[in-house]
């Protein structure tokens, strides 16, 4: 019977869930929605808890995989009828700063980094290069477009126009 009183004296719980690294799919170590999966549904579940805290320190990643790590702990505090805090540690960085925004609220210290969101695709040309050396490139496609951006060629306005088309809605 005393195991039943203190069921009902105990204090209201706060489940944790810890998100620390780089966010990337299958990478070791690394945070993913396929790895984290078992731990963040584990949290709204286990022990009834009345609120779940993100700790958080993540110099973000893959949008993918920040995108839904965070809509898979908003679905699961909308079902739950939850709060979700997040409290950043060093750094919340582009996707890590994602997963922050999963929450009702966001706490940090006044040193530590949030936001920094954006959104690279980087690469070389070597055109001139080759060209320079007498190396002549023989790519065969099937389609249009097969070989966007090929570093061995110069750069064409819509190939730029269509990566941009590509990176602004992650960004946004």
């Amino acid at each position: 019977m005393k195991r039943i009183l203190d069921v009902f004296r105990a204090r209201p719980r706060v489940a944790v869930i810890r998100l620390q690294g780089v966010i990337s799919a299958g990478a070791r170590g690394g945070l993913s929605d396929h790895a984290l999966a078992p731990t963040i549904e584990r949290a709204f579940r286990r022990g009834k808890p009345k609120a779940v805290a993100l700790v958080i320190n993540s110099p973000g990643g893959s949008p993918v995989q920040s995108a839904l790590i965070a809509a898979r702990i908003r679905r699961l505090a909308e079902e739950r009828k939850m709060p979700v805090h997040a409290f950043v540690e060093d750094v919340a960085a582009s996707g890590g700063y994602w997963l922050a925004t999963a929450a009702d609220d966001i706490w940090l210290d006044a040193n530590s980094v949030a936001g920094s969101i954006g959104v690279i695709s980087a690469g070389f040309g070597f055109a001139d290069l080759m060209a320079r050396h007498g190396i002549e490139r023989r790519v065969h496609t099937a389609g249009a477009s097969k070989s966007f951006l090929d570093p061995f060629r110069p750069e064409k306005a819509e190939d730029v126009e269509r990566l941009r088309a590509i990176l602004e809605p992650i960004h946004a």
